[in-house]
């Protein structure tokens, strides 16, 4: 078995691994106490991030998001409505916490390119997610053919239009086949009707 996929199958059964789950509750006071979205040295899981497209080479960036678990937590208004207009609790954004994570990290980071995400932890208040940064002005990567397409002009900002994965998984993309004929182009080209 390579080495890769015996981390992949660590992580999948560390809950269960006690030693992992010590070591992630030493980590994570750590991780609540610092910024929201912090660049690190290297990822957490590098078998996933591999998977994802990261090179340990110059012009590629890691940063680990933090977002608040659960929908949005809205100020009951103050003048009358009926309950149901209220609008306060059972409010969900239309994006995953995923997607909103890559945003977050992308606009901390204004000169990178989001490429992909994957999930690290989470804990009772918040999720925390590995976001891969490229830097599209690199000559490392514009040299290198296997990622010197997020160079091209049409790549700019392609977080913010739902381009990657969790974007794609979160505008309904990831279906085929039956029952899918209105998600593309967009659901917005359908009249909302795709999802």
């Amino acid at each position: 078995m390579s080495m890769y996929k015996q981390l992949s199958k660590t992580w999948q059964s560390i809950k269960e691994s006690p030693e992992l789950l010590q070591l992630m509750r030493e980590r994570l006071p750590k991780w609540r106490r610092g910024a929201s979205v912090k660049r690190i040295e290297r990822p957490l899981r590098i078998d996933r991030a591999r998977a994802l497209g990261y090179k340990a080479k110059q012009g590629f960036v890691i940063a680990r998001a933090r977002i608040r678990r659960g929908g949005s937590h809205k100020i009951r208004p103050k003048a009358g409505r009926k309950p149901k207009a209220m609008g306060v609790v059972k409010f969900s954004p239309g994006k995953s916490l995923q997607w909103i994570a890559e945003e977050r990290a992308a606009k901390k980071f204004p000169n990178l390119e989001v490429l992909n995400s994957y999930y690290v932890w989470e804990d009772g208040i918040s999720k925390y997610y590995e976001v891969i940064l490229v830097d599209p002005n690199h000559p490392v990567i514009k040299n290198d053919p296997t990622i010197n397409w997020i160079c091209e002009k049409h790549h700019r900002g392609r977080v913010f239009r739902g381009l990657t994965s969790a974007g794609k998984r979160a505008r309904g993309l990831y279906r085929k086949g039956r029952g899918a004929e209105k998600v593309r182009p967009s659901i917005r080209a359908h009249q909302r009707k795709g999802k």
